[in-house]
């Protein structure tokens, strides 16, 4: 494995991407001929505090990927150098093939503490050794998702561009970040790779070094425009409100040039769109609108709205891509019924819920999100909407559920408009939305 060395990770190699002690403890359910049915829950403990919700985002992903987990010859190879492990134990995982169930959210729901993302049904050892790959995986799209749909929301309907690929942390990271963005809603993407895997329509201006390059900024921007009709110039490398004076010069000079946008991309944002505002205006050229960067996050571009900047659009880029204020969660994969048997762990502060379950939500009459409840797998409760969809079924992809993928940014949107104003309020505090045990499971969670 380490003649040819790689910088990503393709996906026949995912079957390695885990810890080693996922793959001892299947050694050793192997070795005691432990291959009861087991049951596993996805989930977090607690929210960062500076989030009131968390915008699920990967498990579909996640649980169509179980399906094609494949240990290939060279990957057994490579495992048998370790010395760790069995030839016939190494035989039985180049036979591996996931046969059990995944029950996951639809991507782009709204999801609390100790709701389930994700539920595993499988013999242990299949279940057990998903756990890296899907943890890794929901993470990840669930942090930048529920960063991005805070921006998206703070933008009050003005579009939202990704501007953040040069400092993710990784390739991987920046190509999955892209999907967690469109679930999120944003507008657009620099990232020319994450834009056309994930169908995000690509957006982009120019640098200050094309401007550089040029001996003269006007002569830069006069080049640049024809080139690229409609185009956004970036007016800061000297001056900004000279920048401006300069692209207004160019369209008075030559009417066919034609200019969609400017951006800016230093110094008091809020101020010089409004006096670029007024030149573009006082010019006749109020169609030009006014594209703001520059380190900005959910906070800033609130703040520049309540002001009135007259902003147009937003390019976001470090603060979103590395979710600066919450970069993790607390996410468990958790075991939690084995052999028909609930199981709980008491350690102080991680205690689980036992059992397979279900998680529903409650709408009032007028669609608004009131409260939800986290249940057995069998309850029923009646007036609520179960959330829970069985994704693959006996190691098979449910199509009509995968489906459900397609409309997450859809599902965004209607979530939005369902929530407790409370909930999308950006700044810090508690989430003040119910979510409550069926009394079946409390039952079982006192009784275990």
């Amino acid at each position: 494995m380490n003649q040819h060395p790689h910088f990503s990770v393709d996906d026949g190699d995912l079957a390695l991407l885990t810890d080693l002690y996922q793959l001892t403890m299947l050694q050793a359910y192997w070795k005691e001929g432990m291959d009861e049915r087991a049951t596993f829950s996805l989930y977090f403990r607690k929210l960062p505090p500076t989030r009131r919700f968390m915008l699920a985002c990967g498990q579909q992903y996640a649980a169509e990927l179980a399906t094609r987990l494949r240990f290939t010859d060279a990957h057994l190879a490579s495992l048998a150098e370790t010395g760790t492990f069995d030839d016939a134990f190494l035989d039985w995982l180049g036979n591996f093939r996931f046969s059990g169930d995944i029950w996951t959210l639809p991507e782009g729901t709204p999801v609390f503490e100790n709701e389930p993302f994700m539920e595993v049904d499988a013999p242990i050892a299949e279940a057990q050794l998903l756990e890296s790959l899907v943890m890794n995986l929901v993470q990840l799209e669930t942090v930048l998702a529920s960063k991005a749909v805070r921006i998206v929301s703070a933008a009050r309907g003005r579009p939202v561009v990704d501007f953040g690929l040069r400092r993710m942390h990784g390739i991987d990271a920046a190509v999955r970040g892209v999907r967690a963005y469109r679930t999120a809603g944003l507008a657009g993407t620099s990232n020319v790779l994450g834009g056309l895997r994930h169908d995000l329509p690509l957006r982009g201006t120019m640098a200050h070094s094309y401007i550089l390059a040029h001996d003269d900024e006007r002569e830069a921007f006069r080049a640049f425009a024809r080139h690229y009709p409609d185009t956004t110039l970036l007016v800061d490398t000297h001056d900004t409100l000279a920048g401006v004076d300069k692209v207004i010069e160019l369209m008075a000079e030559e009417p066919s040039l034609r200019v969609a946008a400017i951006r800016l991309d230093s110094g008091d944002l809020g101020e010089l769109a409004h006096r670029s505002r007024e030149r573009l205006d006082a010019a006749g050229h109020a169609d030009v609108k006014i594209i703001a960067s520059s380190g900005l996050d959910e906070h800033e571009i609130a703040a520049l709205l309540d002001d009135d900047a007259p902003i147009d659009a937003f390019g976001v880029g470090t603060e979103m891509g590395v979710a600066a204020d919450a970069p993790v969660i607390d996410l468990s994969y958790k075991l939690v019924e084995y052999a028909g048997k609930p199981r709980v762990k008491h350690s102080t502060g991680k205690i689980n819920l036992p059992g397979r379950k279900q998680l529903y939500r409650h709408h009032d009459d007028a669609g608004r999100m009131t409260g939800d409840v986290i249940a057995r797998r069998d309850d029923v409760i009646e007036g609520a909407e179960p959330l829970l969809v069985p994704a693959v079924k006996e190691g098979q992809l449910d199509t009509a559920t995968m489906a459900l993928a397609d409309g997450a940014r859809e599902r965004v949107e209607r979530a939005l408009d369902a929530m407790p104003e409370t909930l999308k309020q950006i700044e810090p505090g508690k989430a003040d939305y119910p979510v409550e045990l069926s009394p079946a499971l409390d039952r079982l969670r006192s009784r275990t």
